[in-house]
């Protein structure tokens, strides 16, 4: 149980400390952890009367992580790439809702795919923007 309580509080120190950006890439980080345990919950055998709870407790919070990126964007000054982002987004849960309703993987599996792509992006991102820093501070300096 002390172990629990240490991983809550560097979680919690991980958020505090974060920037924007890396926030970002925790979001996502988290769909991706839910939408796998929704996937491993429909693999588990059809007896287990726990199956239905895990995938539906899952896919909504993939859904709450989705909405609250969304809820995050600013469409004024994001222009074309906000309203897309937010059509993405849109997308990514109505096939959740469908993989919930139907109890179907294939929409999970579909959405983790493209969530992926999204976050190996942002994260590709933020490094070259951190390379582009340490390349600007070293400028500076010399």
């Amino acid at each position: 149980m002390v172990a629990n309580g240490y991983a809550r509080t560097y979680r919690a120190n991980a958020v505090l400390t974060a920037s924007p950006g890396q926030l970002v890439l925790m979001l996502y980080d988290g769909i991706l952890t839910s939408l796998a345990r929704a996937r491993d919950a429909f693999d588990t055998s059809e007896d287990d009367p726990r199956r239905i709870a895990l995938i539906n407790q899952h896919l909504l919070k993939s859904q709450a992580i989705i909405t609250e990126l969304q809820n995050g964007l600013n469409l004024e000054a994001g222009g074309d790439f906000a309203r897309t982002m937010h059509r993405l987004y849109d997308y990514h849960n109505s096939r959740l809702l469908e993989a919930n309703v139907r109890k179907q993987v294939a929409p999970v599996i579909e959405v983790e795919r493209l969530v992926r792509e999204l976050r190996d992006a942002w994260a590709q991102m933020l490094l070259q923007q951190q390379d582009s820093s340490a390349v600007e501070r070293v400028r500076g300096v010399a």
